[in-house]
């Protein structure tokens, strides 16, 4: 396996290499009515390469309307020193893929609309004109006129206390105003607004909600603070002043969004017993492995989310224990092993570091690959040098070295192997050119602790091979033991662990409806309200079959818009003959409440047009 050519930022128009826009002054008026932001972007900026004479933004599906140089109207071309500021005024369009305008009626409140910004990968360019890669970063302030009953909230600190009353104008308007001080790459730029309140969590973070969700939320996501202090205990200081996060109406893509400041996160995390708050553990990971340390083009994404999902783990080992590492590193694989199979062993999009080339957007190649993969590849290092408290101590220090910075996989190898040389055993082992470049599951084989996991593998694997063996048919499907009392004890995790276990073992040969309606007499799964679990269990049925789970899978399409249960469930859905024309319709009366990004992913899925 030859190693590629020299990393090349495929998804940008910019010369961000040649010249890197330091610093944004944004004024921006969000007109609902319309379903535009309209203003201006003040950009300062540096040369770096002589010669150059032009700035080169990207934008997408945005009117520029004036452009001026330090001061000077201009037709849109550059000739300057070596720095200089450049004033664009701008307005998006109601078709613009980083907005989502929400009607009154697609809320909690159900009575003012929302808006909300989803700019990862390559979507900033239709919220601002922008150099739009995680190659370049810059600071920014901005302020925001809204209607006067809503607030505003970005990645960044507010500058008003935090009432977050904002300023009034008199004109049925107020003005919000905001400060990232700490460069950040432009898909970390956010802008949400609605009617929102607020709970504090902790000394630096508040949860923000509608009003009918703010309590609900400060509940779950009560250990916060605890997550924060766990990290900075691995990762080194805390840099962004503030956590908060933003508890969002469903229709909000992704589990969370890692956006510096203020965290969007998805109301599927509303379990009421705090077991999916680990999504929270993880887009507190990001403020190092992601924010601070940027991957230099999206082919590297895994040095984000692969990093992320190790920190993830190790928080959670320091609050609860190694084995709760070991438990969810176990299940990781599972879902590694799952998109592996969903690809195909041989496509590029499972390589740790896939070909983006030939316009491809990023958005397309997006899968668990770069997390679980990712994750796996640091694990099996950490093994190889000598456990977790040698690996954090070089973490700590990854950290320092390539913070505020961007880093390409390249970057990273001859950095571990500055920090680890030849004389530690095994280093000089690694065959990096088949972890980077080879598709398909990991060229090597990690071992896990599954103890948490044994009692959920085991009855797993009792259901797959009684079924097997034909022990069990009709009403008696299962395994003759199975009883009432097998989950007893068991955290929501495990139970999702022993349908994942399922869905790994019976890839090849779904179960019938008899056996899946057998489970559900015993443990009663239709009945959950853990989104985990009801993604596991729903794709389990729906594969064998089992029409008795469709009106609970319908609904469940049709009151979220988290990709990570839209996908699989409408692909399950549509691969089976009797479910496939539930799924179209579903999607056909659902799609315009889902998020752009997840629309277009989930007409993909179903071979529909990507926009209708």
């Amino acid at each position: 396996m030859g190693k590629r050519a020299a990393t090349v930022e495929h998804s940008t128009q910019s010369n961000y290499e040649a010249v890197t826009v330091t610093h944004a002054d944004l004024d921006l008026v969000v007109d609902f009515s319309a379903k535009t932001i309209s203003g201006t972007a003040q950009l300062k900026y540096e040369v770096k390469r002589s010669g150059c004479d032009a700035l080169i933004l990207d934008t997408r599906d945005l009117a520029i309307q004036e452009v001026s140089v330090d001061g000077a109207a201009c037709q849109f071309t550059l000739a300057s020193p070596h720095k200089g500021s450049t004033r664009v005024r701008f307005a998006t369009s109601p078709a613009s893929t980083a907005l989502q305008w929400l009607s009154p009626a697609q809320t909690a409140g159900g009575e003012h609309p929302y808006l909300f910004t989803q700019c990862q990968a390559i979507h900033a360019r239709s919220l601002v004109p922008c150099q739009d890669t995680p190659g370049a970063k810059l600071t920014y302030a901005a302020r925001v006129r809204v209607p006067e009953v809503m607030t505003a909230l970005m990645s960044a600190v507010p500058v008003d206390e935090p009432g977050r009353t904002g300023q009034e104008s008199g004109d049925g308007t107020r003005t919000f105003s905001f400060a990232q001080q700490v460069p950040i790459p432009s898909y970390l730029l956010a802008l949400a607004v609605g009617q929102l309140e607020s709970r504090e969590l902790g000394p630096v973070s508040r949860v923000y909600s509608e009003p009918s969700m703010v309590a609900a939320g400060a509940y779950e996501f009560s250990e916060t603070d605890a997550f924060l202090q766990a990290a900075a205990s691995v990762a080194g200081p805390y840099v962004w002043g503030r956590y908060d996060l933003l508890l969002l109406p469903p229709s909000f893509p992704y589990g969370g969004m890692e956006n510096p400041c203020l965290t969007f996160v998805t109301p599927t995390l509303l379990a009421g017993d705090r077991s999916l708050a680990n999504v929270v553990a993880h887009e507190i990971a990001h403020s190092w492995t992601g924010n601070l340390v940027t991957n230099a083009s999206w082919e590297h994404f895994w040095l984000n989310e692969g990093w992320t999902m190790w920190l993830e783990r190790r928080i959670l080992a320091k609050l609860y224990g190694e084995a709760t590492y070991e438990f969810h590193a176990s299940l990781g694989y599972l879902d590694l092993r799952e998109a592996v199979e969903t690809w195909g062993a041989g496509h590029d999009f499972t390589c740790l570091v896939p070909d983006l080339s030939g316009g491809i957007d990023p958005d397309d190649a997006f899968s668990t690959i770069p997390y679980e993969k990712g994750f796996y590849f640091l694990h099996y290092l950490q093994t190889l040098v000598g456990g977790p408290e040698v690996f954090e101590a070089f973490f700590k220090d990854y950290i320092k070295a390539f913070s505020f910075k961007t880093v390409t996989s390249d970057g990273f190898k001859a950095y571990f192997l500055d920090y680890f040389t030849d004389s530690t055993p095994g280093v000089g082992g690694i065959d990096w050119d088949l972890w980077f470049y080879q598709p398909g599951m990991p060229p090597n084989v990690n071992s896990y602790d599954a103890s948490l996991a044994e009692s959920a593998y085991a009855l797993a694997q009792s259901w797959h091979t009684s079924d097997l063996m034909g022990l069990g048919t009709g009403s008696t499907a299962g395994p003759a033991k199975a009883s009432t009392t097998d989950l007893d004890g068991w955290s929501a995790s495990q139970k999702v662990a022993f349908l994942d276990k399922l869905g790994e073992l019976r890839s090849m040969k779904p179960f019938t409806p008899a056996t899946t309606r057998r489970m559900q007499e015993l443990y009663h799964f239709d009945d959950s309200k853990n989104a985990e679990l009801r993604r596991a269990w729903y794709s389990l049925c729906i594969k064998a079959g089992d029409l008795a789970i469709l009106p609970q899978t319908l609904a469940f399409l049709s009151e979220q818009g988290r990709m990570k249960y839209l996908r699989p469930l409408y692909r399950a859905l549509y691969a089976h003959p009797k479910s496939r024309q539930a799924a179209l319709d579903t999607f056909a009366a659902h799609r315009e409440m889902y998020h752009p990004i997840a629309a277009k992913m989930v007409a993909t899925d179903l071979q529909m047009p990507a926009a209708v």
